[in-house]
This record gives structure tokens, C-alpha cells and sequence, in this order.
């Protein structure tokens, strides 16, 4: 049996990148997964992909960004799965267009608050209460809630030029905190992923190679790959990390110690 086997789980921006990845191990290790995307082709890909593969998946196209819709959404995933577990708020992201705070377009600053740290803020609250019914009554560690947050290097070491989304994403961070000490007594562990840099097709679309040759203070090792965050993802969504609340896990090639 699966670290996830029997639990019930939701990943936002499942449809390419980092939460496609985290689809398809989450369902190996034993998770039903709700994929949560706009992007409808892509999340039905991926869905059908983790069918295919024996694994159980369903598509529900959300635009976390509006509260009637993650309210619904997560209210599907429920009646559809009989309950709800884990949470993985992976969706967000930076633009090209993101900046100084001197240059970025005012529009783009809501824009990447919007999707990065109001839609974590929307899931959880919807969320969570859906995850403390359904690990009421448990006995021990097992069958305990678990809500990743994706944060972000930027956010840990405050770096400079990309403004927008260093702080939707100190917002994540800081929210996870504060998450944690609200949600332990309800049996719910919250936690954030700090990736670095990620080799994936956003990342791509924005010039990124991935051709390090460990010089570079932002991947001293090299860029990382969307399946090495998802494993750290299904580690903090299982009970191996029973002990781990509050924490916020780098998974950025050793850039935080730079």
C-alpha cells in the first residue's frame, strides 16, 4: 500500500508543471486526486493520464481566484469522493512581466496576488473545514489532514526582481504559519514547499534551459525537475511526516544557503 492509500486529495494547477507531477505520484502512492485548473485541456489530460495508469483521478476546471467557484469545486470533490484529506495549493506563478516595484504594471501586481495568494487563501478556507469532517474521529496519526502551500526561495530570502510574486508569495508563507497553529488542534498539519528554480513548461515559455553548470547562486546544483518538488509535496501530505507542522521545506538546489 501507498503513503496516500485511502486519502482524498486536491491539487490546484494540476495541469501541467509541478501539479501534473504531484498528480501522478499522489495517485501512485494511493490518492484519489481532484485536479483543480482553468486550463481544461490540460487538466483532463493529465486526469486521463492517471486513469491510464490505474490510478483515480477526476478534472473539475476552477478558477481559484473566485470564491463561489473553489466553494463549489471543493464541495464536488467531496460528494464525489466521500470526503477530503489533503489540500496541495500548488497553483501561481510569475510572468514575464513581473518586476521592480518601480516598473511592474499595477495590474500585474493583483493579478499574481490574486492566483498566488488570494487563491491559496480561497482553497483553504473552503478547504479545511472539509478536511477537519473528515479526519474527525480517527484514532493516532493515521488518517490525519495535511494542506501544502507552494511558497516560493524568492519569499524565504526576500530576492529582488520579481516583486509581484515575492510577495504573493511571503503572503503563502506566512499564512502557512499562521495555518498551522489554527489547524493542529483540528487534527490538520499545514506546511509550504519553497521550490527554487523549476524546469517546467512555464519556465520554459519564459527562456529557462535548464543547462547549469553549478556556477549560478540561484541553482548551485542545478535546476530542479516538476517531480522532485511533488515528492517532497506527497511527503509532507503523509503520515511520515506526522511531525512536521509550520514548516516551510526548500526544495531549491541549496540556493537558501547562498
Amino acid at each position: 500500500m501507498g503513503k496516500l492509500a485511502g486519502r482524498r486529495a486536491i491539487i490546484t494547477g494540476g495541469a501541467a508543471g509541478i501539479g501534473a507531477a504531484a498528480a501522478r505520484i499522489f495517485a501512485e502512492a494511493g490518492a484519489r486526486v481532484a485536479v483543480f485548473d482553468v486550463n481544461a485541456e490540460g487538466g483532463e489530460r493529465v486526469a486521463a493520464e492517471v486513469r491510464q495508469a490505474g490510478g483515480d483521478a477526476i478534472f473539475l476546471p476552477t478558477d481559484i481566484t473566485q470564491p463561489e467557484a473553489v466553494e463549489a469545486a471543493v464541495a464536488e470533490v467531496v460528494e464525489r469522493f466521500g470526503g477530503l484529506e489533503i489540500l496541495y495549493n500548488n497553483a501561481g506563478g510569475a510572468t514575464a512581466v513581473d518586476g521592480s516595484l518601480l516598473e511592474i504594471p499595477l495590474e500585474e501586481f493583483w493579478r499574481t496576488i490574486g492566483v498566488d495568494l488570494y487563491g491559496s487563501f480561497l482553497c483553504c478556507r473552503f478547504a479545511i473545514p472539509r478536511i477537519a469532517a473528515s479526519v474527525q474521529g480517527s484514532d493516532g496519526i493515521t488518517g490525519s489532514g495535511a494542506v501544502i502551500n507552494s511558497t516560493s526561495i524568492r519569499a524565504m530570502k526576500g530576492t529582488g526582481g520579481a516583486d509581484a510574486y515575492t510577495s504573493a508569495k511571503g503572503g503563502v508563507l506566512t499564512l502557512t504559519r499562521a495555518l498551522a497553529k489554527q489547524c493542529a488542534p483540528k487534527r490538520i498539519r499545514v506546511n509550504a514547499v519553497a521550490p527554487g528554480a523549476v524546469l517546467t513548461e512555464r519556465t520554459r515559455a519564459m527562456g529557462m534551459t535548464g543547462d547549469d553548470d553549478g556556477t549560478d547562486p540561484a541553482r548551485p546544483i542545478r535546476t530542479g525537475r516538476p517531480s522532485e518538488v511533488a515528492q517532497v509535496a506527497c511527503f509532507l501530505a503523509s503520515d511520515e511526516a506526522s511531525l512536521i507542522n509550520g514548516a516551510v521545506i526548500p526544495v531549491d538546489s541549496g540556493a537558501n544557503a547562498y
